[in-house]
């Protein structure tokens, strides 16, 4: 709880003419002052929300940055925030408790992470979200319906928990846009035009609907008007509206932004309290001198060379992860006496993706969420062409199931007919079947003629393709998966498609020639093994004893989920709570 505010202005209060680019963002290591009350590095939305939380507190503030951009995977992602208990809940008439929300969690995270992490997130969470919207530009709202992962347990919830990003204009940001680190470009259309599901909806229905049709042109009339003067839109949605949202509020709180600059040592007094920090960019190193907390945001270790294949065992290159995010910020803390937790069921969040070759060399890596996987009218299958997982159970859990089934799954094949890829889309092959004839020439997606012809092009035994299609068929027509129950939770039901008509809104046939495979890999999404804190967030040594004004939050802290991933945002939703648990504690010590 804030008890008392050094600048109780609201967002509303500040003149919104203040502009970026003099004093406030700063790519050079020479132009930002010698002390701070908190210092923050990482500027993904756990790090951005910390320096936010504090410039509230009224604490002198400065987040570093070591890439050109800020939002790191936050950026990328669909920013969904986890939180339940919100007063957004009960906006949409969603009935929760504090009891029912540790009811289901500890069912799958059991003791792979302490519960006083849960009951500080439980509590902090709601007030983190009312600070959040009465003192800046962050604005949520509740998904009408978004259903936790393992509905099928006792206390899930349909609806309530899951928030997300008003969109937000980009242009408010003046010249400080460019910071924000831009989209993926596969999600994307016409070379930077964000949308979102609700758009995506528009888009497809406007030839069929009045409403769709004007919400569609109004959609790309600004985005042509967009790129008379930007390189990409400036609406904003999703993650990357998150991102602009505290971008835009920690400028109207003045807060120091330093990009281009990383840690590389953290110094302590005699005490062993953390005094300052020695950052370093363009071959230059400083020491900035910290009087509350220094909190690490760095995003995790899903680039870290060493760490990444010691823990995860994975190509880097399927990784979905942004490149800032190599744990050195964590490195910096274990070489004063912190430790990685080893509790986690896993070391990091996974989900299944898809890989293309760009046009200039690079790797795009698109994970399969909820798209395409649980549609009627596709399954997956290893190398033998046999099902081995229910298509329709979360991205994570999915994951997990390729590793546990082993190098025949290691690239695994979801497969579609022709009318499930114009309904659904596949992978980056968009709804509409948008692309399809240069994903087949690229190699992204492979196709035949028969599910014999597609088989061998896969080097699979077309026999048995052939026969597990045939299951699946019929399945579709009684409804049932009796061999791995998929549809068979509002979760899953909630990710297929009523419309189609079927039994089961999660399967369909699979009969319309031609049919396409794309190969999934296990890619890493975030990590979840970090440093080990108390409910404080603060960093605690190999005896369990805090490191004094040392603080951690976000992929660089240990997942209070322990590995396991209950429900849309887990990662978003912690990092925010612990941003504001962190960045009160160092703020208070000011």
């Amino acid at each position: 709880m804030l008890h008392s505010w050094r600048d109780d202005r609201t967002i509303a209060d500040i003149a919104l003419t203040v502009m970026p680019g003099k004093s406030l963002l700063h790519s050079r290591l020479s132009d930002v002052s010698p002390s701070y009350d908190v210092v923050v590095i990482g500027a993904g939305a756990a790090g951005m929300s910390a320096a936010l939380f504090s410039a509230i507190r009224g604490a002198r503030t400065l987040l570093v940055e070591k890439t050109a951009h800020v939002g790191g995977t936050s950026a990328l992602s669909a920013g969904s925030i986890w939180i339940p208990n919100t007063h957004h809940a009960s906006e949409i008439g969603a009935s929760d408790s504090a009891a029912n929300v540790e009811r289901y969690l500890q069912q799958i995270i059991g003791n792979r992470a302490d519960a006083s992490l849960r009951a500080s997130f439980l509590k902090a969470g709601p007030e983190a979200v009312d600070v959040l919207e009465n003192h800046s530009e962050v604005k949520l709202r509740a998904y009408a319906r978004h259903p936790d992962y393992r509905s099928e347990l006792v206390g899930a919830a349909v609806a309530g928990r899951a928030l997300e990003p008003l969109p937000f204009d980009g242009r408010l940001l003046g010249e400080a846009f460019k910071l924000v680190r831009p989209p993926l470009p596969e999600f994307t259309l016409l070379g930077g035009m964000m949308v979102d599901r609700t758009d995506i909806g528009h888009l497809l229905s406007s030839a069929k609907s009045t409403t769709s049709l004007l919400h569609s042109t109004r959609l790309l009339a600004r985005y042509a008007g967009d790129r008379l003067s930007h390189s990409r839109g400036t609406r904003l949605v999703m993650g990357n509206a998150l991102v602009a949202r505290l971008l835009h509020s920690l400028i109207l709180r003045d807060v120091d932004i330093l990009t281009g600059a990383s840690l590389v040592r953290i110094v302590r007094d005699a005490g062993e309290a953390v005094t300052s920090a020695i950052l370093a960019a363009d071959g230059v190193s400083r020491e900035i001198s910290i009087n509350g907390g220094l909190i690490l945001a760095g995003g995790g270790f899903s680039r870290h060379a060493e760490r990444r294949l010691a823990a995860l065992g994975t190509n880097a290159e399927w990784s979905s992860v942004a490149s800032g995010s190599n744990g050195d910020a964590q490195d910096k803390a274990l070489e004063i006496g912190a430790r990685i937790s080893d509790r986690d069921l896993s070391a990091a969040f996974w989900a299944p993706a898809s890989i293309r070759r760009r046009a200039d060399g690079s790797s795009a890596v698109f994970p399969h969420f909820v798209l395409d996987r649980g549609k009627p009218g596709t399954l997956v299958v290893d190398s033998n062409g046999r099902r081995f997982v229910n298509e329709a159970i979360s991205y994570h859990q999915f994951a997990l199931e390729m590793f546990a089934h082993g190098k025949s799954a290691i690239p695994a094949y979801l497969i579609a007919d022709a009318a499930a890829v114009r309904k659904y889309g596949l992978g980056m092959v968009r709804p509409g079947g948008w692309g399809t004839k240069a994903a087949v020439a690229d190699g992204y997606l492979t196709a035949g003629d028969t599910v014999e012809q597609l088989a061998q092009r896969l080097n699979i035994e077309p026999g048995n393709l052939r026969e597990t299609v045939d299951k699946m068929n019929a399945f579709s027509q009684t409804g049932r998966d009796v061999e791995f129950g998929r549809g068979s939770t509002v979760y899953q039901n909630h990710n297929g498609d009523a419309s189609a008509g079927g039994a089961n809104p999660n399967l369909g046939r699979i009969a319309v020639a031609p049919f396409y495979a794309v190969r999934l890999y296990p890619s890493d999404i975030g990590t979840s093994a970090g440093l080990v804190t108390d409910d404080k967030g603060r960093v605690v040594d190999a005896g369990n004893r805090p490191i004094a004004g040392l603080y951690a939050c976000g992929n660089d802290m240990q997942s209070i989920m322990g590995g396991t991933y209950p429900g849309p945002g887990i990662t978003l939703g912690p990092a925010i709570a612990f941003a504001y648990v962190v960045a009160s504690d160092a703020a208070r010590l000011v």
